[in-house]
């Protein structure tokens, strides 16, 4: 499939080459960094080389791999990568906050969603203020709780 999977829209970010480019066509890496610096002239990050990279992986549904860069095969998806350690902790850039919700509210049992939640919101609100936590919070829910 050279075009992105269908789910790969309403899952990942905006900003995430998953929005336009098919399975194998840019690498996965575990969390962002700033050696994958977004590029607002591609409208995604990239590595040093230009390289797409998607940093969530466990949004996207692939494990970290060099898909693009080095040619590492697509794994069969059986099931979808949890979220990593690093992906649970609070980012420090605004940019990634959705991800770290969606990576808290994956990682988060069934009977303790509500729990992790409310942690998330006040944490996200400490860092980046209020408004900026509860907009995440709702760009995430929707699809999140749906898919659930």
């Amino acid at each position: 499939m050279s075009g992105p999977l269908p789910q790969w829209c309403e899952q990942t970010c905006v900003v995430c080459p998953a929005q336009q480019l098919g399975p194998g066509q840019f690498d996965v890496v575990d969390r962002p960094g700033p050696e994958f610096a977004y590029r607002p002239n591609l409208g995604w990050r990239a590595s040093a080389e230009g390289v797409a990279v998607c940093v969530h992986p466990f949004r996207v549904g692939l494990p970290a791999g060099r898909y693009a860069s080095q040619g590492e095969p697509i794994p069969d998806q059986t099931s979808r990568p949890a979220p990593t350690p690093a992906a649970l902790e609070l980012p420090a850039d605004v940019v990634d906050l959705e991800g770290w919700l969606v990576a808290v509210l994956r990682d988060a049992p069934a009977e303790g969603i509500f729990t992790a939640v409310t942690r998330a919101e006040r944490l996200a609100a400490e860092r980046f203020g209020a408004k900026q936590a509860v907009a995440a919070l709702r760009r995430v829910l929707s699809v999140e709780l749906t898919n659930r």
